[in-house]
């Protein structure tokens, strides 16, 4: 079904895959992982024809693909064949409605209309986006976009499907949606799946096959019990084992004391927002909320994706206007600027990235305020594993490559308030632990810092703190269940290889 020999991809002098060399059988379900920038993206864009006719990538060797000679056909021919979900869901979403996106497709196939419906309905109904057909696409939260654009490629039911990091995300409920709906795929119309991820627990009883990159190459290939249960050679790679937590079955109220609704504080907040209300359009998001973040925190904001996560993080840094309540600074804060006062990383990394080089993008906002200190820079760049790429162009990188770049541009302004949204990303565990041991690093030296994830894991490593949203209101408010230094020694069964 699919069929690689000796692929090589080059961006420029960059070497992306080195004489790659595998087949995958039809029918089944292949888990493909391996450290940020490894090469996962590039081999997904050239199983479906983009490299080499839609990229300034260079290519070499052979890729079949459902019989096909992907060099010989069309993006557009191979579109029925391969469907392609990419790890950044905005860039392949270009309809206004949620309903017209996953109609787009089977349309340019100029089907019936009849048969058009019926693929729409199925495709939203195997995602959980039924209730969102009328909704705009730009007032989509980002898991609700990953989702739709999963519900746009399902509507052309190719033969083989290739997703990104298709759980990244998504919340809890929303995972296990997709996942069960790509398992059913594969053994009721036995479509064939490639599965890009950096989530291994999610996948680990649905991959017949696991394969793991390294440097462009293909190091690691075995079933799924024989790679998966190898503690030792994935933490070599800077993989996180697939470990479970409890809260991966039973929510994030498990990280919390029972029946805890309220977080008393002696200090006075950093910033406050109270009785705040807003909404997109007609509708209705947030309802009264109330919240706070205090100098020194070290706060998690979850809940289900479309609660608001996101919208909470754009008001807090002046993106966007409550439409009733207000958002309230403390004394010291109030009267900075926004970059200082806010640094705010979005869930798409690519619409903080414009200058020609790493470098020059961690450096802009620092020299624009007059701030500029290269041992920073340096310090920067290091904890955020960019020191080797600080003269490469950002849109040449991998999607965790420019997400570790927008962190480091927003973290060099040093902002009274950082907030991450969604910041595991396309990144490795080996990156990713790197990166928040450093920012908690910060944390102890009073950098206060709002983290908004899906990640239980990251969760239960890191948070001091955590708020729960739901319907618009937080409805938790409080310090995990287990102590610090007991949720250290729980994560690191997960990442430190046993010597036994």
């Amino acid at each position: 079904m699919i069929h690689l020999d000796q692929l090589s991809v080059h961006y420029g002098r960059e070497k992306a895959l080195d004489g790659l060399s595998s087949q995958i059988k039809e029918g089944e379900f292949v888990l493909l992982t391996g450290p940020s920038g490894c090469g996962k993206s590039t081999l997904a864009r050239c199983l479906n024809g983009l490299i080499p006719h839609s990229s300034a990538a260079t290519m070499s060797g052979q890729v079949i693909v459902d019989g096909l000679l992907t060099r010989e056909h069309s993006v557009s021919e191979l579109a029925t064949h391969v469907g392609l979900v990419f790890q950044n869901p905005a860039t392949q979403l270009f309809c206004l409605t949620v309903e017209e996106e996953v109609s787009l497709g089977p349309a340019n196939l100029a089907l019936p209309a009849a048969e058009v419906a019926r693929r729409c309905e199925f495709a939203m109904r195997a995602t959980g986006i039924e209730h969102l057909r009328g909704r705009r696409v730009n007032t989509l939260s980002g898991g609700e976009q990953q989702r739709l654009a999963i519900a746009s490629v399902l509507a052309m039911k190719p033969r083989i499907l290739v997703l990104d990091e298709p759980t990244s995300n998504l919340d809890l409920k929303g995972t296990r949606l997709v996942l069960d709906t790509l398992d059913r795929l594969r053994r009721e119309q036995g479509i064939t799946i490639l599965v890009i991820e950096h989530r291994l627990h999610e996948m680990e009883g649905l991959a017949d096959r696991v394969l793991i990159m390294k440097g462009g190459r293909l190091v690691v290939d075995g079933s799924s019990q024989q790679v998966l249960g190898q503690k030792k050679l994935l933490f070599q790679l800077g993989i996180r084992y697939p470990w479970p937590l409890l809260g991966d079955r039973l929510g994030y109220s498990i990280l919390l004391p029972v029946g805890l609704t309220g977080h008393p504080r002696d200090q006075e907040p950093l910033v406050k927002l109270v009785d705040v209300e807003f909404g997109y359009g007609s509708g209705s998001l947030l309802q009264g909320l109330n919240m706070a973040i205090y100098p020194g925190d070290l706060v998690a904001l979850v809940g289900d994706n479309g609660t608001g996560k996101s919208t909470i993080a754009k008001i807090i840094a002046g993106l966007l206007k409550p439409q009733k309540g207000q958002v309230a600074w403390s004394d010291g804060a109030r009267d900075l600027k926004l970059g200082r006062r806010v640094g705010l990383l979005l869930q798409d990394p690519l619409l903080q990235l414009f200058t020609n080089t790493v470098a020059d993008e961690v450096a802009f906002g620092p020299r624009n305020f007059g701030l500029f200190s290269d041992d920073w820079q340096q310090e920067v760049l290091a904890a955020t594993g960019l020191s080797a790429l600080e003269d490469r162009d950002p849109c040449h990188l991998s999607s965790g490559e420019q997400q570790r770049t927008a962190l480091a541009a927003v973290l060099s302004l040093q902002p009274k308030l950082l907030i991450l949204d969604e910041p595991t990303m396309g990144q490795d565990w080996s990156h990713l632990s790197r990166f928040m041991d450093f920012l908690v690093a910060l944390n102890r030296q009073g950098q206060t810092i709002l983290l908004i994830t899906h990640d239980y894991k990251l969760i239960c490593r890191y948070a001091q703190r955590i708020l729960i949203l739901e319907k618009g209101r937080i409805v938790a408010d409080g310090v995990p269940r287990l102590p610090l230094a007991d949720r250290l020694r729980l994560e690191s069964l997960s990442t430190v290889p046993s010597e036994h």
